[in-house]
């Protein structure tokens, strides 16, 4: 993965427009904190394999990035991203690494289910 080039990702988000298309989302502070520390609150949140047809998506942000996909009945939003990769299998997949360098979001969109 290479840091986030925010033109050269809205053009491979365009590129899934009006499409169906896949998405995974997942969000953690840390799932397994708690273990560590009790008093440590943790959140987190998961989407795998979700189909969508989105009308627009949009990278905004100076980074951390912001990417929302507007669907027909809202959107789907994910925010601190700092890497992508376009990858052989031409899915797009983007994450958020931390300033501990811990994996903080991914939020990748595929032609086909994510194995």
């Amino acid at each position: 993965m290479q840091p986030i080039d925010k033109n050269k990702v809205q053009v491979i988000i365009n590129q899934f427009v009006n499409e169906d298309v896949y998405i995974h989302v997942e969000t953690t502070n840390g799932a397994y904190s708690t273990h560590i520390d009790e008093n440590f609150f943790n959140a987190s949140a998961f989407i795998r394999n979700v189909k969508i047809r989105y009308e627009r998506g949009t990278i905004a942000g100076e980074g951390p990035y912001r990417v929302g996909l507007k669907i027909e009945s809202g959107w789907v939003y994910g925010e601190g991203l700092t890497h992508y990769e376009l990858d052989e299998q031409g899915r797009l997949l983007m994450c958020g690494i931390d300033h501990n360098n811990k994996l903080a979001i991914a939020f990748e969109i595929s032609k086909t289910p994510f194995e």
